[in-house]
């Protein structure tokens, strides 16, 4: 029998082997790859994705669940347990003494819906400060709410400032829908696969902090006009004038620009 799922750690064991397959698919496996799980749990997706790849890092908060994993796969040479936060680690001294784990360069996870923002912020980075060594590809479950602002289009309901820093820095896809019904226990919301290649967007911003500032005024105030989300920082007859010169609607909202019309507009307002 599986431990009990805890509360605090927000845990919902996967048990869906349609949607098991559909990450490891996803994750475009090699036997060149050095993967990075964040919270592994009871294993499940581990065991999907040691057969095929170099080497698997797994990183898990719950001790219990470090010594079931531990017991279970404790042997296999290509498989290593760092028990801790994600958040707070430094993997690269950690990993300093095992060569054939460092470097991971996909990431594949099943990860705390709680503290999805924080997670994807280590993985890419932020507009400011992009990952100094991002990863080839990550492929992560995550709550289907923020999946669609992950990968939402420009115009949509769903995209918004989440969706311009994180495109700014990888190109982001839907891989499938995951029921609720899927997990044990079953989580209040459904979720989603989805595969993020980081890459920073051409031409990237001249002054990135510029461009952070911006998308965060600009999305303060979804229903109103962004001449007047942005008046703090520009006059609105010159934005006007901008969004024109760059053949976007002067009566346009945050959302109806894209990730490039954004680098666009906060490249302008630099010169």
């Amino acid at each position: 029998m599986p431990p009990r799922p805890r509360k605090q750690f927000a845990q919902h064991w996967l048990q869906s082997d349609k949607a098991l397959n559909q990450i490891v698919k996803a994750a475009e496996l090699s036997a060149r790859d050095r993967i990075l799980e964040i919270g592994p749990g009871t294993g499940i997706l581990t065991k999907r994705l040691l057969p095929t790849a170099q080497s698997v890092v797994a990183v898990e908060i719950d001790r219990d669940l470090c010594d079931i994993l531990a017991k279970q796969l404790g042997k296999t040479q290509n498989f290593l347990l760092l028990q801790g936060d994600f958040l707070s680690l430094d993997l690269n001294p950690l990993l300093a003494p095992v060569p054939a784990f460092q470097n991971p360069n996909k990431v594949v996870a099943n990860i705390p819906y709680n503290i999805t923002g924080p997670i994807l912020e280590k993985l890419l980075g932020t507009i400011t400060e992009p990952a100094a060594e991002p990863f080839d590809l990550i492929v992560l479950l995550v709550q289907k709410e923020v999946a669609e602002r992950l990968y939402a289009k420009p115009g949509s309901r769903a995209f918004g400032a989440l969706s311009v820093r994180v495109q700014y820095l990888a190109e982001c896809e839907l891989i499938c829908p995951v029921p609720a019904a899927a997990f044990y226990p079953p989580p209040k919301v459904d979720s989603a696969v989805v595969r993020l290649r980081p890459r920073i967007i051409q031409p990237p911003a001249s002054n990135p902090k510029h461009l952070e500032t911006l998308v965060k005024l600009g999305f303060a105030a979804k229903r109103k006009m962004l001449r007047n989300n942005l008046k703090s920082v520009i006059e609105s007859d010159r934005l006007t004038h901008l969004l024109e010169q760059l053949n976007i609607n002067p009566q346009s909202r945050a959302e109806d620009l894209s990730v490039p019309q954004w680098v666009q507009l906060s490249n302008q307002l630099e010169e």
